[in-house]
């Protein structure tokens, strides 16, 4: 004869109110009083919630592109940043960088100053959530104390809800790693050794004046601008390719703009240039390409059989960041 199951009792704990969560274990019976684990009743949407991709994480930051360069293009840079409500008085500055040494998350400096690094893997799916949990967390920590990623719960506030919008959101491009240190000239063998090494790996790489959020950039073949776009994906792709289809899509002789990265919800078009073309040279030029790109995303007449065929080549060659 079957031994019989016993009945599952259902938790006796009060229905929730205003939609309140307590965190219990996954295993434990839900707080709704459904009788079931957490896991397989309401854990299960707080779990999505925390992996579910934010498709543009920095949408609302002032600078948005400039965070998408500096996530995914950008050796080494460094902004301040300024919070909403100001910094505790035992934190001198607040600064967003591109990379920390050993790729902490976060580095708070013996004398306080706090660092926050932008390349780095996150444990969720919300980038602006993760990002601003660590900066939190380091504005707290034991002064020349690194911080690390953790779980960040999914009603935690973003960088959006932290930092000052009116701010303005500008990166310094660096040669090197230096920022790392506070008295770079003066550091140990081991250390410069490490600087060096880091500086080495590290491609020349310089933000340009006239335009907003373009990155010139050497490799040992030929340098390149990739320049992060604000605008929707589908309206970019149509005006990149009217502008190729019209021989309007070079910044002068011997360029080309080869393709596109989606980053973070934003298009970020690329150029071929030659290696004798610096980023002063590709300062009128990109100038004079920002202008035929607004004309040509205000058209608004479908696109000839040339363009396209064009868009077609933009879209296979794209090539996704994140």
């Amino acid at each position: 004869m079957a031994k019989k199951r016993r009945p599952q009792t259902k938790a006796a704990k009060p229905q929730l109110v205003d939609g309140e969560i307590p965190v219990v274990g996954a295993r434990e019976p839900c707080p709704c009083g459904s009788g079931r684990r957490y896991k397989a009743c309401h854990g299960r949407a707080a779990a999505q919630a925390v992996t579910e991709l934010v498709r543009r994480p920095f949408e609302g930051l002032p600078g948005e592109c400039d965070w998408v360069a500096l996530r995914e293009l950008v050796p080494a840079a460094t902004v301040p940043l300024k919070l909403k409500d100001g910094l505790p008085e035992d934190v001198p500055s607040l600064t967003l960088a591109t990379v920390l040494p050993m790729a902490w998350p976060a580095l708070r400096r013996d004398n306080g100053a706090v660092l926050v690094g932008l390349q780095n893997d996150t444990p969720s799916g919300d980038l602006s959530r993760d990002l601003a949990d660590v900066l939190r967390r380091a504005l707290t920590v034991r002064p020349g104390t690194p911080v690390a990623a953790e779980r960040t719960a999914a009603d935690a506030p973003r960088l959006q809800d932290l930092l000052d919008l009116d701010a303005p959101f500008v990166p310094e491009v660096h040669d090197g790693f230096e920022f790392w240190v506070e008295d770079a000239e003066n550091q140990s063998p081991e250390v410069a050794a490490s600087l060096e090494r880091a500086n080495s790996a590290a491609l020349p790489t310089a933000r340009l004046e006239g335009v907003e959020a373009a990155y010139w950039c050497e490799t040992p073949e030929k340098n390149h601008l990739r320049w992060v776009m604000p605008h929707p994906e589908e309206r970019m792709l149509d005006a990149l390719a009217r502008l190729h289809a019209a021989g309007a899509s070079s910044l002068g002789e011997g360029t080309r703009l080869v393709g596109s990265f989606r980053a973070h919800g934003l298009v970020v078009p690329v150029w071929d240039l030659p290696s004798a073309m610096g980023a002063e040279e590709c300062e009128k030029p990109a100038a004079a390409f920002a202008e035929r790109l607004a004309d040509a995303l205000e058209a608004t007449a479908p696109l000839t059989a040339d363009e396209r065929r064009a868009r077609n080549g933009f879209t296979n060659r794209q090539v996704t960041l994140n």
